[in-house]
């Protein structure tokens, strides 16, 4: 853990200049140019270079005034890039690793774009996403002034362990002085760093699509004494309000939150400090609702005015990478992302589909191949994703799709999904061909980060299909 050179009255103090970092900057401004001059975007090969070739690189840059870090296991890029959208509609110049990249290289690589040759901030603000497990690597040489973490769950068994791993990284590296911005409704994330200064952000009113009956459960005992805590509501999984019977753990009051959703007219009430402001509601599952209130939050304790953030977030759509819906030959198309090895991300979709009108199709395309590149994929967490949400009448058809849709067979029936109501195909290039676009009225793609590609061609071929009205 580096600590020396590292604080002082709660500022992080740069390393001294030396010859091998000099060489590197040079090497790696180079470097980002030429990539530029390919058309390639320069998001993370210049901050591995970096670190490859100075490992404290991070340490010798100029941190900005303010510098803000949106962590959390679902939620971040959206959060993030909601937040920055807000700032570069109101004239904001700032530091922000847009792209997604989110660990060390990806920081370093958003950092050097900002900077002079020899590493000075051009920018007085840095909004920066980062991963929770970079944490080790990054806080200790750029000192976070606001995090503002999402939430936590499990995720990525292998890499995460469990949400107490993870919370246990952070609370050992977020500094004393940082201001935290936190779920209030996840009694993981919203204990971060307790000492800390904190505001909490949340929803206020019934959301119209609460599930308690989750398959985990990543909190049940208080941490403090060991007791079974008590509930007064369960959105889904362990969000919601809930306090210890035995002593003083539970949830906080909030200080920013969701007072009325209007699922029809795309609105919400927002409560703020400063008022109850009225807002486009960008998103009609409950986690895209926690993104909103998340992001509205940030850029208020910013000191961005709460009219133009209001204002901001009129001209706002979420980006079409994540999620994408259109009427097709009169029917509802929708691509979803639900990521791989995360079982609330998917569980999330699987009861967002549940709650919508109409007849539907599902395929999913979920195989996490980043993970098979390095060995071979961990299915654990399948049996963790509540597939159960799929087991609707109103779903008249899925369609599993990849090297593991016979594992995805296998849950289904585990689900209780009849087996007549499931078609399987091994590549999913061919996925399109066993929808049969006569059986609903909606149509959804589901898709993991890296089987992005599989996603777009599939899309496309069910627009064709679609356009025509048939099957052949």
């Amino acid at each position: 853990m580096v600590r020396n050179e590292k604080v002082k009255k709660g500022i992080a103090i740069m390393k001294k200049h030396t010859v091998r970092f000099y060489v590197t900057i040079t090497v790696v401004k180079v470097a980002t140019k030429i990539l530029k001059m390919l058309g390639r975007n320069a998001t993370h090969m210049p901050g591995w270079l970096a670190n490859k070739m100075c490992p404290d690189f991070l340490g010798h840059l100029e941190k900005p005034e303010t510098l803000v870090y949106i962590t959390g296991t679902n939620g971040k890029t959206t959060v993030s890039n909601l937040t920055a959208e807000v700032l570069k509609d109101n004239g904001y110049e700032f530091i922000h690793n847009g792209s997604g990249s989110n660990v060390s290289e990806g920081v370093i690589s958003a950092l050097l774009e900002k900077s002079t040759f020899f590493g000075k901030s051009k920018c007085k603000l840095g909004v920066l996403e980062v991963d929770e497990r970079y944490a080790p690597l990054i806080y200790p040489y750029m000192e976070p002034d606001y995090v503002l973490c999402t939430n936590l769950f499990r995720d990525s068994y292998k890499r995460n362990a469990h949400s107490e791993f993870i919370s246990g990284i952070l609370n050992r590296y977020i500094p004393s002085h940082t201001k935290m911005i936190l779920n209030g409704e996840d009694l993981i994330s919203n204990h971060l760093a307790w000492g800390n200064d904190r505001c909490y952000f949340g929803i206020n009113c019934p959301d119209g699509h609460s599930t308690p009956n989750n398959i985990i459960k990543d909190i049940i005992a208080c941490p403090k004494c060991g007791a079974l805590l008590k509930y007064d509501y369960i959105r889904y999984n362990h969000i919601g309000r809930a306090y210890c019977p035995n002593c003083d753990f539970g949830s906080p009051e909030m200080d920013y939150t969701v007072e009325k959703i209007d699922y029809e007219n795309h609105r919400c009430d927002i409560q703020t400090p400063a008022g109850i402001y009225d807002f486009k509601l960008l998103g009609n599952n409950v986690t895209d609702i926690y993104n909103e209130i998340a992001a509205v939050t940030l850029l208020s304790q910013l000191g961005v005015d709460m009219a133009k953030i209001q204002k901001s977030f009129e001209k706002i759509k979420v980006t079409a990478s994540r999620y994408h819906s259109e009427i097709v030959g009169g029917k509802e198309l929708t691509r979803n992302l639900a990521k791989g090895q995360n079982p609330i991300a998917c569980s999330r979709v699987c009861d967002f589909i549940r709650h919508e009108e109409g007849t539907k199709t599902v395929v999913c395309m979920i195989d996490d191949y980043y993970d098979a590149k390095e060995t071979s994929e961990n299915i654990a967490w399948i049996f963790d994703v509540d597939f159960e949400f799929l087991n609707h009448d109103s779903v008249k058809r899925i369609v599993l799709t990849g090297v593991r849709h016979q594992d995805y067979h296998l849950r289904l029936l585990m689900a209780g999904i009849p087996e007549e109501k499931i078609v399987c195909c091994e590549k999913e290039v061919d996925a399109a061909q066993y929808v049969d676009v006569s059986l609903s009225d909606k149509f959804y793609l589901l898709y993991d980060i890296y089987t992005m590609g599989y996603a777009d061609q599939v899309y496309n071929d069910l627009k064709k299909k679609l356009e025509k009205g048939g099957n052949e």
